[in-house]
């Protein structure tokens, strides 16, 4: 590994990534994999953002495995209340969450999906006060990636060193390459040129088609809002919560998505694979789906509430980008959404409406966009996808030709 890097990952993390600002309090998620980056995001928290101080939370997959494997379905139901006193209290501290993911894309193929599907409900339950201060950007959030083994030998199972190689693709599609921070500003700049262009065209619908088998349409809600990049918190701060990101997301109006919708790539979702799968939409609802493995566990995502089964988040990702370019299946939603054009079932992010992170849940649902306790993305991003909108003053657009952005966006 290049420890100039991974110090330099470490800073971008700290000063972009999180933003951390002086006296606020850090939290780190992390595998025992991650804890070199962990301690220099720590040394960099406290030495340039000057951190009240720094938490450290480790997890051992192999342990997490053994809980679900030994554990019974039912005793997933209820989360410790000492572990969501500690996400909800820190919140109402103010803190930061950092969380670095070390994928291991086979690890839960042997667990029963309703035993994830519990616990994932339970914990989003219980930490309610905590997802609220996330949703609505009073509190900044990173998620970003560290290689283990087994996920490393998952994506480059002829490289002479899987890790290094893992390593190498992490850096390059961070953009770490001596100007990190530097680099990300830029990014930024680049995805708001996009975002002034598309949230003035007055777009009242979109229609997606590819030869998988897309045949899809969607409105958008009043005042809709394209973010990309990076989120705006509520005190004017700007952070960055997907290291690497490529995409601009919006929500479509939950009730007025019909057609199919085909997966353009695999989906590991709770440490469970899912394979050629598609779903089919009528007035907003998946009416039909099918998977040729892993139909189980989309059932437990559809059946985490009432509204899972509805679409929170549309987002554009070019085919030519630097993600998708690498020709690499990652079998990790964080880099393999952002090498696609995805949507994700469930929750929709508030801040997809004008002023929609001051409106309550029940306002928002009220708008036309889904309230869930789950955000599940699925890529369906094709070289051949086109997407045409349709504008309040009934002309169509063409936003997407042959898997990007139309020169309208140059």
């Amino acid at each position: 590994m290049d420890y100039q890097k991974l110090d330099e990952y470490a800073r971008l993390l700290v000063v972009s990534g999180l933003a951390v600002k002086a006296n606020q309090l850090v939290v780190i998620r992390a595998s025992l994999e991650a804890r070199d980056l962990v301690r220099l995001v720590t040394k960099y928290a406290f030495e340039i953002a000057k951190a009240k101080d720094v938490i450290v939370k480790y997890t051992d997959d192999e342990v997490e495995h053994m809980r679900y494997q030994y554990r019974d379905v039912d005793s997933f139901c209820e989360y410790p209340s000492y572990e969501s006193a500690f996400f909800n209290d820190t919140a109402n501290a103010n803190a930061c969450y950092l969380t670095l993911e070390s994928t291991n894309p086979d690890l839960m193929n042997d667990i029963d999906p309703k035993k994830m599907g519990n616990a994932s409900r339970a914990r989003n339950q219980a930490c309610m006060p905590w997802r609220v201060k996330l949703n609505t950007m009073q509190c900044q959030w990173c998620i970003a990636c560290v290689p283990s083994k087994e996920w490393a030998l998952k994506v480059y199972p002829d490289a002479d060193n899987p890790e290094e190689a893992l390593w190498d693709a992490i850096f390059k599609v961070c953009r770490v390459n001596g100007n990190a921070i530097e680099n990300w500003d830029a990014h930024k700049h680049s995805f708001l040129k996009k975002m002034d262009i598309i949230n003035s065209m007055q777009i009242e619908s979109m229609h997606y088609t590819n030869s998988l088998g897309t045949d899809f349409t969607c409105r958008l809600p009043e005042n809709y809002f394209f973010l990309g990049g990076g989120s705006y918190l509520q005190d004017g701060g700007y952070c960055f919560p997907n290291i690497p990101t490529e995409e601009l997301f919006a929500a479509p109006d939950r009730l007025s998505c019909n057609g199919k919708l085909v997966a353009s790539m695999p989906l590991v979702h709770n440490g469970s694979m899912i394979e050629d799968f598609w779903f089919e939409f009528k007035d907003g609802k998946v009416v039909d789906y099918d998977a040729r493995v892993g139909k189980d566990v989309i059932q437990s995502i559809l059946d985490t509430d009432e509204n899972a089964s509805y679409l929170g988040e549309l987002a554009l990702v070019p085919y030519d980008s630097p993600i998708s370019n690498l020709n690499t299946l990652f079998y990790s939603t964080l880099f393999d959404e952002n090498a696609a054009c995805h949507f994700a079932l469930g929750r929709a992010y508030s801040e997809s409406i004008v002023d929609g992170i001051n409106l309550s849940d029940d306002e928002l649902l009220a708008r036309g966009l889904n309230i869930s306790l789950s955000h599940v993305d699925f890529m369906i991003g094709t070289k051949d996808l086109m997407i045409e909108a349709k504008c309040k003053d009934g002309s169509l657009v063409k936003i997407f030709e042959n898997g990007n952005f139309t020169p309208l966006f140059d």
